[in-house]
């Protein structure tokens, strides 16, 4: 028998509970029981005014914009939107069923300022991380560490020359972060080399074809991944050249150490890290086993000696060259000490003696164009063969797999979290989103790794 046309009937009264229709396997639940945001209230009191109506709670917003990068909403208006009509959402934000949804544009007026300000998004990924260490899922033995291109939010056909700079009269808060950041290792310092094109409308997106395609205005997200459960222990943004990444490396390292008191062991990395200075840097001064390929231009395509055929003699310091000939850093003999004979860009350089090398039978091989050979050595070749080394043990395999954590996060960043690319401009902007990002993806890693407890 056909059943009854059902009407809707409205009632006076109702009971109802959202968290009855809440599925127990939603992934909000899960989130849920790792966000503490106890802190954020003491945290933001310095940065509002003691009089004036009351304001939104800021707890509000901060569950709204977590649950914007979790579920992979990148629009504030879209997410408003949501949290409006869905009931899982609604439970996650605290919100009742009468409760009204903040307008998006609260999100930007807090972003611009007091959140800005007072480094809550720093303190909110350090709030997590602390849960994971808790949960024992950082081992702080084996690092990982790499960067990844997210396009700005510019129009890649509308850059400016940089021969010609940016107009007199261009005024935006964008503009005024990059002119913040031009004596910054992370941007404007990183190198002496100019880009092709400015983006007027985000300065501090660096004009680049890395990707090796067609070049584009971007920013590099950096993480600092731990590999035993591939969780970030520290992200930060720069500009998209090798120079600057590999200084958010070291600065990266250097934060974790300070505040959570983790050294790891060893580091794995590609060959963007693999230069002299930094693996000197790894080895001498933190002593950090670098499992990283070396940064490597000294073999020779012409068919002559490269420097590998050369024998160091490290007690006597100085090279042998394949015809039983030594080079030297300096054959005089002096009564008082002199400096060593290295140059601006690190390097000591190694000479052979004139007489030598024009009576030699391989001259043809080793030096044909000069009239005596040369070899240079960074001052940090010690720890640059000690990398060449664990490349050819097993670990270095083991490693070179583990890498693939970072980029598998990377790929996640994009394709789950939605930051394919930058929405918001400048790079405190660039900080907010990474640091949100890296946030959500830690928190969505407690959810899956840490078991619900049974009650009683």
């Amino acid at each position: 028998m056909m059943g009854p046309r059902q009407v809707a009937q409205g009632a006076l009264f109702y009971e109802f509970s959202i968290d009855g229709f809440v599925p127990l396997d939603h992934p909000v639940r899960g989130i849920d029981r790792f966000l503490d945001l106890s802190h954020v209230r003491p945290l933001l009191a310095p940065f509002y005014s003691s009089g004036g109506r009351p304001s939104i709670d800021p707890e509000l917003m901060i569950r709204m914009l977590l649950l914007g990068y979790c579920m992979g909403i990148r629009s504030e208006r879209r997410l408003c939107e949501e949290v409006h009509v869905n009931l899982a959402y609604r439970w996650f934000c605290r919100l009742d069923l009468t409760d009204a949804v903040p307008d998006h544009s609260t999100f930007s007026k807090n972003r611009h300022g007091r959140f800005r300000e007072s480094g809550l998004f720093r303190h909110l990924f350090e709030t997590v991380l602390q849960r994971c260490m808790d949960e024992g899922l950082v081992g702080g033995h084996s690092f990982g560490v790499d960067a990844s291109l997210i396009p700005a939010n510019a129009n890649q056909t509308r850059g400016i020359d940089s021969k010609e700079g940016l107009p007199p009269d261009l005024t935006s808060r964008a503009l005024d972060e990059y002119l913040e950041t031009l004596d910054d290792a992370a941007f404007g310092a990183a190198t002496d080399a100019i880009p092709k094109y400015i983006s007027p409308v985000d300065p501090a997106a660096r004009w680049t074809g890395a990707d090796g395609g067609a070049a584009y205005f971007a920013y590099s997200t950096n993480y600092l991944v731990d590999l035993d459960n591939a969780v970030i222990v520290d992200v930060e943004p720069t500009a998209p050249i090798r120079p600057a990444e590999a200084r958010a490396a070291r600065d990266m390292i250097d934060r974790v150490q300070a505040r959570f008191g983790i050294n790891p062991r060893k580091l794995v990395g590609d060959t963007g890290y693999g230069s002299a200075e930094m693996l000197g840097w790894l080895v001498e001064d933190r002593k950090i086993a670098p499992h990283i390929p070396v940064w490597d231009k000294s073999k020779r395509t012409d068919g002559t000696f490269s420097r590998e055929e050369f024998a160091y003699d490290t007690t006597a310091d100085r090279y042998t060259c394949p015809a039983g000939n030594t080079l030297e850093t300096s054959r005089r003999k002096f009564s008082r000490p002199r400096p060593t004979n290295v140059s601006k860009d690190g390097l000591i350089r190694y000479r052979a003696r004139k007489q030598d090398c024009e009576t030699c039978h391989l001259k043809a091989q080793c030096c044909p164009t000069q009239p005596a050979r040369k070899v240079l050595r960074s001052v940090h070749e010690a720890a640059r063969d000690i990398a060449r080394d664990i490349r050819k043990t097993d670990a270095y395999m083991t490693s070179f797999m583990q890498r693939r954590k970072v980029e598998m996060l990377f790929a996640h960043l994009k394709r789950y979290i939605g930051l394919r690319m930058m929405r918001l401009r400048g790079p405190k902007g660039a900080t907010e989103q990474f640091q949100l990002a890296a946030t959500a993806q830690n928190l969505r890693k407690l959810a899956k790794l840490v078991p619900v407890t049974a009650p009683g």
